[in-house]
């Protein structure tokens, strides 16, 4: 369950604004915790269990990335406004403008993950920690590891899949439907969704700007822009005690996530055997003792 937040409001980024909460105070003695949502084009929601982290004495904030939720939507821009640099900028303003640059830990879910990283790796002077939960190295790794758990889906559901694909109906019910397969397999196994996943989820469903710019109309189909970034270059720049979450089923498969253990100098991995994409959901309590074992391990925060 979320906990109600000590502030929210929005932050101004250029000619935009930021929506972001915090819960806890930030400026005590153990670090903010910086909650860096998936997509591109999702929204923090399915992130507000971290919330309980507050009350161990952390303080948590959660934003929404420009174009979706509470902060500036901009449907009619150009494809080319939507880049990782454009969010790797709003992420550098909100640390710097709630205050929280001199202490400090990202954790970044899925495509956040990668963002997370990336920042992790230009060395900011208050970064005291990076969780990387669920998310891949590249994408190229991604786009190969996606055709091998679409080819194990049950008969005929990769064949509607592809059918409705190629002829670009990827918004049909039918789509839809073969979709959830692969969705209750490799993203979240909790049936019925919880109320967090189904609220970004539907966030994206709504307004799928960003997503289907630079993802596409899919997990497993990625045919926008970020179909061959990388972060495997930045990652022996990170310099900070890393944790590696992943699930045992997750689409964020151990090839998509290799390159961060074998290239990030100060790094732990831990899989969640219950989980897919989203342990945090699927297994709160494991989830919650992993997280704040790691954070109390940073300078014994």
């Amino acid at each position: 369950m979320a906990v109600a937040p000590d502030a929210k409001g929005w932050i101004p980024f250029g000619d935009y604004r930021t929506w972001y909460r915090v819960t806890g105070t930030p400026g005590g003695e153990r670090p903010a915790v910086i909650a860096v949502h998936g997509g591109p084009g999702s929204t923090h929601d399915y992130l507000l269990p971290l919330c309980g982290l507050a009350t161990d004495g952390w303080p948590v904030v959660h934003y929404d990335q420009l174009g979706n939720g509470g902060s500036t939507r901009l449907p009619d821009a150009d494809p080319d406004f939507w880049t990782p640099e454009l969010f790797l900028d709003e992420l550098d303003n909100l640390v710097d403008r709630l205050g929280v640059a001199g202490d400090y830990v990202v954790l970044g879910q899925s495509w956040g993950g990668m963002l997370a990283a990336r920042h992790a790796a230009t060395r900011p002077a208050g970064l005291r920690g990076l969780v990387i939960a669920n998310a891949p190295a590249s994408y190229r790794l991604w786009r190969a590891e996606m055709e091998i758990l679409r080819a194990a889906l049950p008969p005929g559901v990769d064949e509607t899949l592809r059918r409705h694909e190629d002829a670009g109906t990827t918004d049909s019910d039918e789509y839809f439907e073969a979709m959830r397969v692969f969705y209750d397999r490799h993203v979240c196994r909790v049936v019925p969704w919880p109320r967090e996943y189904l609220a970004s989820f539907m966030e994206v469903s709504g307004n799928p700007t960003v997503y289907s710019v630079m993802n596409g109309p899919s997990e497993f189909h990625v045919t926008g822009t970020l179909r061959d970034w990388s972060v495997e270059d930045c990652l022996p720049d990170i310099a900070v005690p890393t944790l590696l979450l992943t699930g045992r089923h997750d689409e964020a498969t151990p090839a998509t996530v290799r390159p961060f253990v074998d290239l990030i100098p100060d790094v732990r991995w831990e899989v969640f055997e219950e989980s897919s994409h989203l342990p945090h959901l699927e297994e709160p309590e494991r989830f919650h003792e992993v997280l704040a074992a790691f954070l109390t391990g940073l300078r014994g925060s």
